[in-house]
């Protein structure tokens, strides 16, 4: 069958079929060394789901062919540098698909190294993600507006899943311009349990730049500390991003009492030389890790070539899954303390 018959059977049973479709078949996209369309495969979907995904992963390292369907017990939080995202790359057909597949299949995404001079770039692939049958929305530094920024990163979330407090997101303060690329702060929290039940969480999105990436990670853990400290009695400070160390070399963070690494010996980048992204939280407090996290093979994911890949970004997309409930389980509330009881 023709590629295009195929693209439009497939538009036709996603507007008639609705989620049986999805939940029932997958779908595999080739392209030639060009990024032109080659062909699409269509097969039954035949795994049966684990958790809230269409199969398992082992913590530290496996690659995920998870699809996280909203209103299951966990979410997948997941970070992704983007590789100089601008108009052009994205207007790139392999591209475009790629990463909407790609960040589909998380509840919430840290994305870094968006290139735009305003938030365009980032409506056009929101846009494409949920013309596909997403339910996205985003959230960016308020200073990220009509004027020229040149340079932001941002959290992409599914709203079945996730909703944001707009009012604390916004970069991390910093005077002294010590930060290649500020660091930019959110909290979230779990959409499914009653809102005392549900887990809340404070992100904190970086990009440094390996050339300074000693010196940005002895800031990051009096970022993590202030955070604590400010106030609201979050005790579920995660921090993820492009760290641009290793996940063993990450400075006066190492101090931090009972930081834990998602990832710890598997490369985050495409071609596989080191692991620069990663996802820290405190193992003690955040309990609401569920032990699985990943490192996402784009190139077995989507039959790419590694220059097909590399296209797309030099980097790949980490993720760690969490309970919807803070605490782990339903009937866990958050006390004054910061703790939670039952």
């Amino acid at each position: 069958m023709p590629a295009k018959l195929i693209l439009i059977v497939l538009v036709v049973a996603s507007i008639g079929g609705g989620g049986y479709f999805y939940v029932n078949f997958e779908t595999t996209v080739h392209y030639a060394e060009d990024g032109a369309l080659e062909r699409i495969e269509i097969n039954p979907r035949t795994a049966e789901p684990h958790s809230d995904s269409e199969s398992a992963a082992t913590s530290d390292g496996s690659s995920a062919r998870a699809i996280v369907k909203a209103g299951g017990r966990t979410i997948r939080i997941a970070t992704f540098n983007l590789g100089r995202l601008d108009d052009v790359k994205l207007g790139n057909r392999l591209v475009a698909d790629v990463l909407v597949h790609v960040i589909a299949k998380f509840d919430l995404v840290a994305v870094q190294d968006i290139h735009a001079e305003n938030r365009g770039v980032l409506v056009k692939l929101l846009r494409e993600i949920n013309t596909a049958g997403g339910n996205f929305d985003y959230a960016v530094c308020p200073s990220t507006t009509a004027d020229p920024v040149g340079h932001y990163s941002a959290f992409l979330f599914n709203k079945a899943s996730v909703e944001v407090d707009h009012h604390t997101v916004q970069s991390v303060n910093d005077p002294n311009n010590r930060f290649s690329h500020k660091p930019l702060v959110g909290s979230f929290r779990a959409v499914g349990p009653k809102k005392a039940e549900a887990f809340t969480f404070t992100l904190v999105n970086v990009h440094n730049e390996p050339d300074n990436a000693q010196t940005e990670l002895n800031l990051l853990d009096d970022v993590y500390r202030k955070l604590l400290e400010d106030g609201r009695q979050e005790d579920d400070i995660i921090l993820l991003g492009d760290f641009g160390s290793d996940g063993n070399e990450l400075g006066e963070l190492n101090n931090v009492s009972d930081l834990a690494a998602a990832i710890t010996h598997t490369p985050t980048t495409t071609r596989g030389t080191r692991l620069a992204d990663n996802i820290l939280f405190n193992r003690r407090s955040t309990i609401e890790f569920t032990g699985l996290s990943g490192v996402l093979d784009m190139m077995r994911e989507h039959d790419l070539t590694v220059q097909q890949a590399m296209a797309i970004s030099d980097h790949l997309p980490v993720w760690a899954e969490f309970s919807r409930y803070e605490g782990g389980q339903p009937g866990y509330v958050a006390s004054k303390s910061g703790r939670t009881t039952r």
